[in-house]
């Protein structure tokens, strides 16, 4: 392998076309830089229009499928174009407020990947393929990673198009608007191997003074959906012990969950976690008693058997509570993620990547989840971290210094060129 090629990645370039994209849905008045890019949205269409212009500059043949993932796919001369391809991307929606690299890094770094190997005459031995996946927030039509589910065809296409915003617009609708409702499916299991780069959204790699971090698992995650009943009824006039609360009863199942998880912590996962993230308290006035509260409950994980035993304990004390307190209760489970292991020839692909650079590295997991998720289950895949500052993300304090963002697609270039090669 030419041991120059991390030295053809260009930071400027690369910071061009994230302060570029940047600019789409940029939301003005917050500290720092954010962006509100959902999908469909004008601002949605914008990036995507910059995307598909800078990979048509580099004589990538663009594909957008029917949920409007985006392909840009380079078969260098002499390679024959029916090879399986090495993938790497990421995404370029945003949550609402969200920061300017998560995502947009992963899909520009890839691009700069084979800019350098242009640039330095390199031709691997398979095509290589830059992909932004639809949706892969959830900020407007799913509970997120959509368009990486059709991909490796756990949702099929139709019903991703059907799936709707809180308005009622669907997402076929809205790809049609901004122009971007295409035909087919891209298909990830028809790829040799995948790799990802996105910030850390953590401050391990920060803490320890590492340059990139290779992931080695990604947590599974659960959420669950559970309304508890009471009885609403006049703060002032019902006595304490004629009550039916639900916000307390609402309020034992959160610390409950909290206590299991720290237990899980302490004896088996150090990595478990258990978030209430949503109470919504009804009619949730002053002087009423709540009749009502809706919980959403966030678990995760790299162990499948300690999630299932927090959903365990929530089932268990959902029902001491209707025994209890009276209350009603209700428990769905409807997004549901097993942990997922990277390849460990992706693995090894970003560890010699990482020496031929001299980055210094660290092995980690990822508490977030990417469309890699997806992706690693149907091929070979990678994800490696470049550092976050102070660990923000999804809000305006994220930030990843420039030099960081270089150092990173130096070692994602070299592992694609591994890769693409073997």
């Amino acid at each position: 392998m030419d041991q120059q090629l991390h030295r053809h990645i260009d930071e400027d370039r690369l910071r061009t076309d994230i302060t570029q994209t940047a600019e789409f849905g940029s939301v003005t008045g917050e500290e720092g830089h954010c962006r509100t890019v959902l999908t469909g949205t004008d601002a949605n269409r914008h990036a995507r229009e910059y995307l598909v212009k800078a990979l048509a500059e580099r004589g990538l043949d663009v594909a957008i499928d029917a949920v409007g993932n985006i392909t840009g796919r380079w078969v260098p001369e002499g390679v024959n174009p029916a090879a399986s391809a090495v993938a790497t991307g990421s995404h370029l929606d945003s949550v609402i407020s969200g920061g300017i690299f998560d995502g947009v890094l992963g899909v520009y770094a890839g691009l700069e990947s084979i800019r350098a190997m242009q640039d330095a005459a390199l031709s691997p031995d398979r095509p290589i393929e830059i992909v932004s996946f639809t949706e892969e927030e959830g900020g407007r039509f799913s509970d997120g990673v959509l368009g990486s589910s059709v991909a490796i065809g756990a949702t099929g296409v139709a019903d991703a198009l059907a799936t709707s915003d809180d308005d009622g617009v669907a997402l076929a609708e809205a790809l049609e608007r901004i122009g971007f409702r295409g035909e087919g499916r891209l298909d990830a299991t028809a790829w040799d191997s995948w790799l990802e780069l996105h910030v850390e959204q953590g401050t391990r790699l920060e803490d320890v003074g590492a340059s990139a971090g290779i992931v080695t698992h990604i947590t599974g995650t659960i959420r669950c959906h559970i309304d508890v009943i009471g009885e609403a009824d006049h703060a002032g006039t019902t006595s304490m012990t004629s009550r039916t609360d639900a916000l307390t009863a609402a309020s034992e199942l959160a610390l409950e969950i909290e206590s299991v998880t720290n237990g899980i912590v302490e004896t088996d996962s150090e990595t478990a976690v258990g978030t209430v993230g949503q109470f919504d308290v009804e009619p949730g006035s002053i002087n009423v008693i709540p009749g009502s509260v809706h919980l959403g409950v966030d678990i995760r994980d790299v162990e499948y058997d300690s999630m299932e035993r927090i959903v365990a304990s929530i089932r268990r004390c959902l029902g001491r509570l209707e025994d209890e307190r009276g209350v009603e209760t209700s428990f769905s489970r409807p997004y549901d993620i097993e942990p997922t292991s990277m390849s460990e020839r992706c693995i090894t692909a970003l560890h010699g990547a990482a020496t031929r650079t001299g980055v210094d590295t660290v092995d980690l997991h990822s508490g977030a989840g990417h469309d890699t998720m997806h992706v690693a289950k149907a091929t070979d895949g990678g994800l490696v971290f470049a550092p976050s500052k102070g660990g923000y993300s999804h809000s305006a304090a994220e930030w990843t210094d420039w030099s960081d963002c270089a150092t990173a697609t130096r070692v994602l270039a070299e592992a694609l060129y591994d890769l693409a090669s073997a």
